[in-house]
């Protein structure tokens, strides 16, 4: 009961963690710009301006943020999909379809964050990733520590 415990409270810290991810605005940051998926944050003077993201390439863009909106939704169905099986799946069989369903939440965020790394900052030089980057690849960990979990864990039988 403890693991099961354990294992729903990383699920849902994951998930949290990737909407944090995929919603904050600290995906590059300088000290005068703050960048996420959706849009671009500029200091000036004392007030923060938001503006669309122009100067990055609209194709790698889009999948970056497809692939992490991707990410959560999957996440958040694996953890239904778990709830379901604990009150249907046949004992001593494995949860195949939630681990299936977290591995592809773990590749969203992978592809998210990679695309995110070699195409949209490879050449800037100033600035660095922020926090809701950290988030993306930790989220990362934990989807792919879930889903190995999940393809693992076997129902008891009582």
């Amino acid at each position: 009961m403890l693991m099961l415990a354990g294992i729903v409270v990383l699920h849902i810290t994951t998930i949290i963690l990737l909407l944090v991810a995929t919603i904050d605005n600290a995906w590059w940051i300088t000290d005068t710009v703050s960048t996420d998926l959706w849009g671009r944050w500029d200091l000036t003077s004392t007030a923060w301006h938001y503006t669309n993201l122009k100067n990055y390439p609209e194709e790698y863009l889009q999948t970056v943020q497809a692939t992490s909106v991707l990410a959560c939704v999957f996440a958040i169905l694996a953890l239904f999909v778990f709830v379901a099986q604990l009150f249907t799946l046949p004992k001593g069989q494995r949860f195949t379809f939630t681990g299936i369903l977290q591995l592809i939440a773990c590749l969203c965020i992978m592809i998210a964050a990679s695309i995110y790394t070699a195409e949209l900052h490879a050449s800037d030089t100033e600035g660095g990733y922020g926090h809701s980057y950290v988030l993306a690849w930790i989220s990362f960990v934990f989807t792919f520590l879930l889903a190995i979990t999940y393809l693992v864990l076997r129902k008891k039988s009582e």
